[in-house]
């Protein structure tokens, strides 16, 4: 197994995946709940900072790997859903969401180690759609882990009502990517399923 900058990077993210969620069964005589969604607010824009500097880091160093492309997308659906499970528990967003997104995640990664089997993965290589969704659920959610009112100048900028639009967005987002990843797939699937019209 290689190890570099990078992919330690990307196991630092798989690292504090516990420790955002850990964040809220600490005993609340020792952090208020304020604090608790500040700190697991922070924790997941920091692991959304790694995913970024390790594909940067990757790519500038030369430091691109078989393994690394395989960890780092799994490093990003489990913070994602580890974010999104506890959301869910918290009562800030609806289960349809969550399940929605995972959902996406579970069927798009199926798909994709699929279609690498049967030579055929650039069919379902990612898209800018696909980079769109990701970028509404990371800004998304540590709006909705932050959970509540900021005030600058004068103005309240209130996260539960924008994380909340804009986690709907992403969810859309995450539906359409996904039919668009299956129509390009669809060919092969119909081929190779001898599924018939």
């Amino acid at each position: 197994m290689p190890f570099n900058l990078p992919i330690f990077l990307t196991w630092l993210r798989i690292v504090l995946i516990p420790l955002m969620v850990g964040v809220y069964y600490l005993p609340a005589d020792w952090i208020t709940s304020m604090q608790m969604n500040w700190v697991a607010c922070a924790i997941f824009v920091l692991a959304a900072l790694t995913d970024w500097f390790d594909g940067y880091l990757a790519r500038r160093l030369d430091q691109t790997s078989a393994f690394g492309a395989f960890l780092d997308p799994v490093a990003d659906k489990l913070m994602v859903a580890a974010a999104l499970l506890m959301l869910l528990q918290l009562g800030r967003i609806n289960g349809m969401i969550a399940l929605v997104i995972i959902g996406r995640e579970i069927t798009i990664s199926a798909l994709r180690e699929w279609m690498a089997q049967i030579g055929a993965s650039r069919s379902v290589a990612v898209h800018s759609l696909g980079k769109i969704k990701t970028a509404a659920q990371m800004v998304a959610i540590p709006m909705l882990l932050f959970n509540g009112t900021l005030t600058w100048a004068g103005l309240a900028f209130d996260s539960r009502v924008w994380g909340t639009w804009l986690i709907y967005v992403a969810a859309v987002l995450t539906l359409w990517s996904m039919l668009y990843y299956l129509r390009r797939a669809w060919p092969q699937i119909r081929e190779r399923g001898g599924a018939k019209l």
